[in-house]
């Protein structure tokens, strides 16, 4: 018998450079290794741009619980709409809403943008992962292959 799950009780905020080491942790967590210094540097790219943003998950206790990572996608093919670029929740902290959460302040962003949609990619393998978009509404769009070319200099 599972246990119900227990009610997000923190706050979502936009993540700050003292944030960098946790969401490396976090990352890593998701599959993606980074630095406390990569991190950081990337969060202050977003600070400086209008079209992209992340924010944390903070528990009452101060830690930081997930981050999601979003941007405005632009493309001479359709309307302007706001992509997840990462999002995760501390592999102990699941099944509290934090996801939940995490992506009503994307779907706020988004609004806020003036865009209509939101999407997001996710690793095929990523079962609960996909029946945790399903139940917060998203709709599989479509199967893709992802590619990929290290450009030098």
């Amino acid at each position: 018998m599972s246990m119900p799950a227990t009610k997000f009780a923190g706050k979502i905020r936009a993540a700050e450079a003292r944030d960098a080491a946790r969401l490396a942790e976090l990352a890593t967590q998701l599959g993606y290794a980074a630095t406390a210094k990569e991190i950081a540097r990337r969060i202050e790219e977003t600070q400086h741009s209008s079209e992209s943003a992340v924010f944390v998950a903070q528990l009452a206790s101060g830690e930081i619980a997930g981050w999601i990572g979003v941007f405005v996608f632009r493309s001479i093919a359709g309307e302007p709409c706001v992509e997840i670029s990462g999002l995760v929740v501390d592999e102990y902290s699941r099944s509290q809403g934090i996801g939940g959460k995490l992506l009503e302040c994307a779907e706020q962003w988004a609004h806020e943008k003036g865009c209509s949609a939101i999407s997001l990619r996710c690793n095929v393998v990523r079962e609960r992962a996909h029946a945790f978009y399903e139940r917060h509404g998203y709709q599989h769009a479509k199967t893709q292959k992802s590619f990929r070319k290290l450009l030098k200099g």
